[in-house]
């Protein structure tokens, strides 16, 4: 047996080797912690169909592999997180890996992989570094959950001690919480994370969702993070900040002359993103319901825009902080709207690494700041401002994907193929389904 705080827990201590999928998913394999150590090099054995999973269960087909191949799910030891809180359950063990061929040699469909050559690429051909921090906002779930008002202390101290505990378990797993705050809808909350390299900011993402939920589950709750749980009601969504640095981490991202104080370079890393933002919205916004939640006066996102401090718009520029001493431009961000928690963190935040890449290679015209309401514009005057509203279905966003030869080009023609495949399977899981049902399957996964 496991000893634990005083107690014993019958059975051995399991570690997750986990994988984020192309779903936004972890799935992994489990290893006896007696063994660790002898597991780490070798990692576990893993199957090239399993990133086709779709989030309902099904795998999608076709897909690139079929039935053949084999791979290793290989962990990165920077990755542990390790939970012991409970006397009574296991110690939460998990590292992240990433998906090589039995080689070792790197699988070009592991999305991690990917973004570890994005950052790559982007220090390589710019002398950039990114920066990124991920806010997730989510429902707990349960019979005897009592919600209080929007943003109320009361709500906090309904769901005790569910706030301290959970910010415990981040700290210890090491993720960096900065805050816990009720949202606006009923048993809806979100918790920051500190902002790390770029890599280390998208493990925190799909960590910091194993942790929420393994906390929830401990006091009888459930932790959901889908983008919607009703139709009618408040969307879930993450919110992707970032910033860029040079190799010596100073911040090329604040300019106090220019509007905004965006700098030339964070401009043109903006409009990258605007340039291909309805391609990207496939990776960023990739369920069915995604699109409920997204669209003008939903305090989500409605059109590509970018804004100082508006939650309407799909870039907004996030107030600097002027007292206590604070550094501006260390403060200074570009925080992406258009994104929830059925995205893979890797593939969202290569994908707009890569498009902002793109944008400061090209040199594309600064965009527009939008002050005021886009959707109070008529379409020529929109148009003229470069504001084009953001796809208005999944399916949508994948015509756009496949519309887009700039987008394509960024991947392996297999990790390509999977994704579109999974996707439109996805769409055909959910076909006929009234909006209110894919909310409650959507729930029941994320």
């Amino acid at each position: 047996m496991a000893r634990r705080t005083g107690a014993l827990v019958p059975g051995e201590e399991l570690v997750g080797f986990l994988h984020s999928d192309l779903s936004g998913l972890n799935r992994g394999r489990s290893v006896p912690a007696s063994e660790l150590e002898s597991r780490l090099e070798a990692g576990v054995g893993w199957v090239p169909a399993d990133q086709a999973l779709t989030p309902f269960g099904p795998i999608a087909e076709p897909n690139p592999w079929g039935s053949a191949g084999d791979l290793r799910l290989l962990p990165d030891r920077a990755t542990e997180v390790r939970v012991d809180l409970w006397e009574d359950v296991s110690p939460l063990h998990f590292f992240l890996c990433d998906a090589a061929n039995t080689d070792g040699s790197p699988w070009d469909s592991c999305p991690r992989t990917f973004l570890k050559d994005t950052l790559v690429r982007l220090e390589r051909e710019t002398g950039l570094r990114l920066i990124a921090s991920f806010e997730h906002e989510f429902l707990l779930l349960g019979p005897t959950l009592e919600t209080g008002p929007g943003f109320s202390f009361e709500a906090q101290r309904l769901v005790e001690p569910f706030g301290p505990l959970v910010m415990a378990a981040l700290r210890q797993a090491g993720l960096e919480p900065e805050t816990f705050l009720p949202e606006y809808g009923p048993g809806q909350f979100e918790i920051p994370c500190s902002p790390a390299a770029g890599l280390a900011a998208a493990d925190r993402a799909a960590a910091i969702r194993e942790v929420v939920r393994d906390v929830a589950r401990t006091l009888d709750y459930r932790a959901s993070f889908a983008p919607m749980a009703d139709p009618d009601g408040v969307g879930n969504g993450v919110h992707v900040h970032m910033s860029l640095v040079d190799t010596e981490g100073r911040s090329v991202s604040y300019d106090p002359e220019k509007p905004g104080g965006m700098s030339a370079t964070a401009a043109r890393f903006a409009a990258g993103i605007l340039e291909h933002l309805p391609a990207l919205c496939a990776f960023t916004a990739p369920s069915v319901v995604s699109y409920l939640r997204l669209g003008p006066h939903h305090w989500s996102a409605g059109f590509g825009s970018i804004s100082e401090r508006d939650r309407e718009a799909t870039i907004r520029i996030p107030p600097l902080v002027g007292i206590g001493g604070s550094d501006p431009a260390s403060q200074f961000n570009l925080e992406f709207r258009a994104a929830d928690a059925a995205a893979c963190p890797h593939l969202a935040l290569a994908v707009l690494v890569l498009a902002g890449l793109r944008g400061i290679e090209e040199g594309l015209p600064e965009p527009h700041l939008m002050e005021g309401d886009p959707s109070e514009l008529d379409e020529e005057e929109r148009r003229r401002l470069g504001i084009r509203p953001l796809p208005g279905s999944l399916e949508e966003a994948l015509d756009a994907l496949e519309s887009d030869a700039v987008v394509r080009s960024w991947f392996s023609n297999d990790l390509l193929d999977c994704y579109l495949g999974l996707k439109r399977t996805e769409i055909s899981l959910l076909d006929g389904a009234e909006p209110k049902e894919a909310c409650e399957r959507y729930l029941r996964v994320y």
